[in-house]
């Protein structure tokens, strides 16, 4: 079994904050749910209830806890407000690459948000936790997070014909990829603890 990690919290640009999941976050949990697309893609259980919404939060307590990654909230700084999550999942790790994930709840989204969280991630997970490759995967159609990825200075590499199953069906996705010898698109991560 691997370590445990103890997931930071960080500065993402001068209006987020990264910190790690807390039970007063359900109703961050709730407006995912309520989306059509972030249950397909992640673990954000639908249809909501409390007692699920509570479980995910655990889960991702539990994630930390087991050595496979780094659980996120994306929450405002001016008052604390959850608007998303990100991940970095390291169980490609022995292999010296990590992945990362991100959503954000609606209102969130087009105002560079998830840049500032991608950038700071990342940029920490290649330089101060020096791990090799960093890489996520983005749906073809999805315009708006392969804008995101390429701000944030990550690499198109190719499409993964029906790599992964979303919504009942396979799905083609396209391969980003950033590597610590790389200059990033965003300043050193800064970590608060």
């Amino acid at each position: 079994m691997a370590q445990p990690l103890t997931v930071p919290s960080m500065t993402a640009g001068p209006d987020f904050v990264l910190r790690p999941w807390e039970l007063s976050d359900l109703p961050l949990v709730r407006e995912a749910a309520a989306d059509e697309y972030i249950p397909l893609v992640t673990t954000v259980p639908t249809p909501y209830s409390n007692a699920a919404a509570e479980a995910f939060v655990r889960g991702q307590w539990e994630r930390a806890a087991t050595g496979a990654g780094y659980p996120f909230v994306v929450a405002r700084t001016r008052d604390r407000r959850p608007v998303g999550s990100i991940g970095l999942w390291l169980r490609d790790l022995p292999e010296g690459r990590a992945s990362i994930g991100y959503w954000l709840v609606a209102g969130a989204r087009g105002r560079k948000v998830a840049g500032a969280a991608l950038r700071t991630v990342s940029t920490w997970a290649l330089h101060d936790l020096r791990i090799p490759r960093v890489q996520l995967l983005v749906e073809p159609w999805n315009t708006p997070s392969v804008r995101t990825a390429e701000a944030a200075g990550f690499r198109r590499e190719g499409l993964l014909r029906g790599w992964q199953q979303i919504g009942g069906r396979r799905r083609d996705m396209l391969m980003y990829a950033a590597l610590n010898d790389e200059r990033l698109g965003g300043e050193r991560a800064v970590t608060d603890r």
